[in-house]
C-alpha cells in the first residue's frame, strides 16, 4: 500500500471513528492508529473492506489482549460483496447461473472473516443494519454439512437469523466482515 493510500485510508477511518463514538466508547483513536500503522496486512484488509462498500469501523477493544475489532458498519450489506453464494463447494455445485464467487472465499482473499451469529446480533446493538438487505453469517460446520448456511437481517425492529441453501445468491444479500488486530 502506497503512503498516500495509507494516509487517505487512515483519515477516512479516523473521520468515521469520530462520527460514531457510540460504537467504541472509551477507545482512544491514538491507540487504534498505532495498532494500524504497525500492521500493514490489517491496512490492506481495511482498504479492501472500504473499497467494497463496507465502511469499516471499530466496534470493540479487549483491554486484556489489546485486540481491536473492526467490522463493516455500512447501513446495508456492502454493495461490492453481494450476489455471492456461501462457499466454494456451493459455487462448484451450481450447474447454471453461477454467481461471481462465494462469500467465504472473498472474505479469505480480503483477510477478514464473516460475522458469527453472536457478532451479528452484537453489531445490531450499535445501530440498525441490513434493513433492506441481508448478510451471510459464519455457519456452524454441522449446519453447513447439511447443505445450509445462515444469514441475518433487520426487519420489524428485530434481528432475524435464517437459513438458506448454500448455493443460493441474491442481489440484496452480501456479507459483513470482521477484522481483529
Amino acid at each position: 500500500m502506497k503512503k498516500q493510500e495509507q494516509d487517505n485510508l487512515l483519515q477516512t477511518l479516523k473521520t468515521r471513528f469520530a462520527q460514531n463514538l457510540q460504537r467504541h466508547p472509551d477507545i482512544p483513536w491514538a491507540a487504534v492508529q498505532a495498532k494500524l500503522e504497525s500492521n500493514p496486512n490489517a491496512l490492506k484488509s481495511l482498504q479492501a473492506m472500504e473499497a467494497t462498500g463496507g465502511e469499516p469501523d471499530v466496534i470493540g477493544h479487549d483491554e486484556g489482549t489489546g485486540v481491536i475489532t473492526f467490522c463493516d458498519c455500512a447501513k446495508e450489506s456492502p454493495t461490492g460483496r453481494r450476489s455471492l453464494c456461501y462457499d466454494r463447494a456451493a459455487l462448484d455445485a451450481r450447474k447454471e447461473n453461477k454467481p461471481q464467487g462465494s462469500a467465504i472465499e472473498m472474505a479469505e482473499e480480503m483477510g477478514i472473516a464473516l460475522l458469527t451469529e453472536d457478532q451479528y446480533r452484537a453489531l445490531q446493538q450499535l445501530g440498525e443494519f441490513d434493513a433492506k438487505t441481508s448478510s451471510w453469517l459464519a455457519t456452524p460446520p454441522e449446519l453447513r454439512a447439511l447443505g445450509g448456511a445462515l444469514f441475518g437481517d433487520y426487519r420489524y425492529e428485530r434481528v432475524f437469523v435464517y437459513h438458506n441453501g448454500v448455493q443460493s445468491y441474491y442481489a440484496a444479500r452480501g456479507f459483513r466482515g470482521v477484522l481483529c488486530i
